[in-house]
């Protein structure tokens, strides 16, 4: 079944997905009094009729426009970016585009609010699993998002930014989820189906990872179910439009299931690769993610079970991800993304101070574990 059209008021965010609805930017931004916007987006998205369309519907609004967000956002452009935002005296930030956009936004949103440096509200892992969280409370601008891959950056209150030294550090802070959320599969449109697929992985992994990581709920497991039946047959459906809205719809709600149970190793080993080498954190993804289930499934097959018993022809999770990356052409090695082999010990040195290992169901006893699966995937 293709999901219809939906719009729901939830925690403080209003959420509307269906065609078209990235032209209601103007009434969104209206309805709460908000007259002052930074759009952040990308060159490739500013280029589209979607977007000209969207942007049409913010006249009589004073508008300053940032486009160029790359696919890992810097810490040197959020500081620049800053004082922009701060100087404009906008009143709110539109992010239209992947998750690299969507987490522009969430750190310019913490930034201007809290002053200092980013490194300063920085969250830090203290193995085995403490992660510490700064506390930053001051009112943040609204942020208002129009997704275009499947990343659900836009339903959490995470976000990475990559720093000077190639590494991605992350942060957390509530008060920067989004406000609303338009969700318009014709905005996608512009963007390759196998771009939009590879991020549907990163979906994909949301979901995996919410079923076994530590911070799973009976609420997370049901939201990743839903999901991963949609990407199932998104894959399935031979149709590119059906196919988009399936994603679409997959990716808000693995997005919730991020929020709400966190990510795992791999997570943190795709956030390491991403950063270091400046790879699209979608292609990592399909690589890592049968390898990282596969190093988890013994201790974590009780809670897969019913996502591997809704998939017949799945024998195994990490055997049925691998298929279906496989039969959709995506990329399968490491090696094939330029990912030079001696890099790989300093990878998993780096990937042992990743907070995502504080929610994994196996422990990680050291870097060697992580090499081994950065071996299977080379």
């Amino acid at each position: 079944m293709i999901p219809g059209d939906f719009d729901y008021y939830l925690f403080g965010t209003h959420v509307r997905f269906g065609d078209g609805v990235a032209n209601a930017l103007g009434s969104e931004l209206a309805a709460m009094e908000l007259r002052r916007p930074v759009v952040l987006t990308q060159d490739r998205i500013a280029a589209t009729p979607g977007y000209a369309g969207m942007m049409r519907s913010l006249k009589g609004m004073d508008i300053a426009e940032r486009r160029g967000i790359p696919p890992h956002s810097s810490v040197s452009l959020i500081e620049t970016i800053a004082p922009e935002v701060i100087a404009f005296r906008a009143d709110c930030l539109v992010a239209v585009g992947g998750g690299s956009v969507a987490d522009t936004a969430k750190a310019l949103a913490l930034l201007v609010a809290e002053g200092g440096r980013l490194a300063d509200h920085v969250t830090r892992f203290e193995p085995p699993h403490t992660v510490h969280i700064p506390r930053r409370t001051r009112p943040k601008l609204p942020v208002i998002a129009v997704p275009t891959t499947a990343s659900g950056a836009e339903t959490t209150s995470s976000f990475g930014v990559r720093d000077d030294g190639g590494d991605k550090r992350m942060f957390w802070n509530r008060q920067v989820s989004s406000t609303s959320i338009l969700i318009d599969p014709l905005m996608s449109g512009e963007v390759p189906q196998d771009m939009l697929r590879e991020t549907a992985m990163n979906g994909l992994a949301h979901c995996v990872e919410g079923l076994y990581s530590k911070g799973r709920s009976v609420v997370s497991d049901a939201l990743a179910m839903q999901a991963i039946a949609l990407l199932r047959q998104a894959w399935e459906s031979g149709h590119p439009a059906a196919e988009r809205r399936l994603i679409l719809a997959a990716a808000h709600l693995s997005g919730m299931v991020l929020a709400m149970a966190r990510s795992c190793l791999h997570h943190a080993i795709c956030h390491v690769i991403g950063a270091r080498l400046n790879l699209p954190h979608g292609k990592v993804n399909t690589i890592i993610l049968p390898h990282a289930i596969r190093f988890n499934e013994s201790a974590a097959a009780s809670m897969l079970a019913p996502v591997v018993a809704a998939i017949p022809e799945a024998e195994s999770l990490s055997a049925w991800i691998a298929r279906t990356a496989e039969r959709l052409a995506m990329p399968r090695r490491l090696r094939d993304l330029g990912v030079p082999e001696a890099a790989l010990p300093d990878i998993a040195g780096r990937v042992m101070t990743e907070r995502g290992l504080a929610f994994n169901p196996r422990p990680v006893a050291d870097a060697g574990e992580v090499l081994a699966i950065l071996r299977q995937a080379f």
